[in-house]
């Protein structure tokens, strides 16, 4: 059903069960992390996908921030629209150094999870940037965030690694997994 939703989400039409390929799976161990990497991505895919269930480690709402390739240059932009509930917000950058959605993390005081699908779009296309599109956001039974974000990387190489990285610390338990769509 979950693989079904995020085609939907991705193409306005359902995928079969089968274009979703597992990659590659992290979980957060005791102590958390910094940094979660995806490396050596294989190349046979059409688009890749990262769903998460994750959490910030410190008592503050996250980002979630995504780099390619190891490129930490001004060679990103980002725009979202997030809602808690009583407000709503939207904003961008560009020639920033990741792309990120906003309030995407929960903070341990607020004893849940938050899930993300992030979907990147034509990853070995050499011939235009890389796009990005993510639907993150987490409840705390009446409070909370949604988030819907974009953007894309200025960049024209395949992408062979991501690292996912937060304002603090992932706490432990979070988990990302990285999947290959068939084109």
């Amino acid at each position: 059903m979950l693989n079904q939703i995020a085609a939907i989400h991705g193409t306005g039409v359902a995928a079969s069960t089968t274009s979703y390929e597992s990659i590659a799976t992290v979980t957060v161990g005791s102590g958390g992390s910094s940094s979660i990497s995806f490396t050596s991505i294989p190349s046979t895919y059409k688009h890749l996908q990262i769903r998460g269930l994750g959490r910030d480690s410190t008592s503050n709402n996250a980002y979630l921030l995504i780099r390619f390739n190891s490129d930490s240059g001004a060679n990103y932009a980002r725009h979202w629209l997030t809602g808690s509930g009583a407000s709503a917000t939207a904003n961008g950058f560009a020639d920033t150094t990741e792309i990120g959605a906003p309030y995407s993390l929960p903070s341990t005081a607020s004893n849940t999870f938050g899930a993300s699908i992030i979907d990147i779009l034509d990853y070995t296309n050499t011939n235009k940037y890389k796009t990005v599109k993510s639907f993150a956001g987490w409840d705390a039974n009446g409070s909370g965030y949604i988030t819907l974000s974009s953007g894309f990387w200025r960049n024209t190489n395949a992408i062979t690694s991501i690292t996912l990285t937060n304002e603090s610390t992932f706490a432990q338990y979070s988990q990302f997994a990285l999947y290959g769509i068939r084109g």
